[in-house]
């Protein structure tokens, strides 16, 4: 387990850059492709450079496109940089996409088994913790249902339910919170709180900003792929205002 002065999360001038093809189809892509026009570049994160320090909660805002959910799949390792370094120290949970680690033609329970294992949960572990997670998501009833039959809210409560009972020690959350109902959210945030007084090192990307300021020490400021501000989350919510007020004016 990590110390508190311990980085559980480093970027090191990490640049991320997906190749985007001119083509729609591969009809209009090969002839576009053999003239030198196939890829157009979008550089999604250029030269971030951060740390996270372990049983920390820090806050990741910016505009749409910004780069956040970028960033928290380059933690998760769902992507590799195309430049630079990422460490991660810990066990990681991720809550960065709906349904994401769920297979839509298995049931809840079939669901809950595969996406512990994803997580680096044992056979014994699951079937132990397997009446927390049906109880924390409130789905008793949908257990041998197939989950693409879910509503985005069910896929939010099962993923989450699935996350929490893994024991994490990273925590990434990418505004998953936001299609559950308010009494659920509210439950989910009593647990991540829960795990701040057991210093889980959490990560949390919302346009919530009040969530933000009141969840999070510290935040993060992604502005077209570049880190513009970090420091105590009131003042970096204050710079995102200038920026809106900056982009609005111009």
């Amino acid at each position: 387990m990590l110390i508190e002065s311990d980085p559980a999360i480093e970027f090191r001038g990490v640049s991320k850059r997906y190749n985007i093809h001119e083509g729609n189809t591969l009809r209009e892509f090969i002839p576009a492709f053999l003239g030198g026009k196939g890829w157009d570049v979008f550089q999604a994160l250029h030269q971030v450079s951060f740390t996270v320090h372990a049983g920390e909660c820090i806050g990741v805002i910016g505009r749409n496109g910004s780069g956040k959910s970028t960033a928290l799949k380059l933690m998760a390792g769902v992507t590799a940089p195309s430049e630079g370094t990422v460490l991660v120290r810990g066990r990681v949970s991720p809550l960065i996409e709906l349904g994401a680690g769920f297979h839509p033609d298995l049931t809840g329970k079939e669901n809950i088994y595969l996406n512990g294992s994803i997580l680096g949960m044992t056979n014994k572990e699951i079937q132990a913790r397997y009446p927390e997670i049906v109880a924390f998501a409130e789905l008793w009833d949908f257990m041998d249902t197939p989950v693409k039959r879910y509503s985005s809210g069910m896929y939010m409560r099962l993923g989450f339910a699935v996350a929490i009972y893994s024991d994490p020690e990273i925590l990434l959350v990418d505004e998953v919170l936001a299609v559950g109902d308010q009494v659920f959210q509210e439950k989910c945030m009593a647990k991540m709180r829960e795990f701040q007084e057991r210093g889980v090192t959490i990560v949390l990307v919302s346009h919530g900003l009040d969530l933000v300021k009141s969840f999070c020490r510290r935040a993060l400021l992604l502005h077209a792929g570049e880190l513009v501000a970090e420091g105590d989350s009131a003042e970096v919510v204050d710079r995102y205002h200038d920026l809106m007020w900056a982009a609005q004016a111009g």
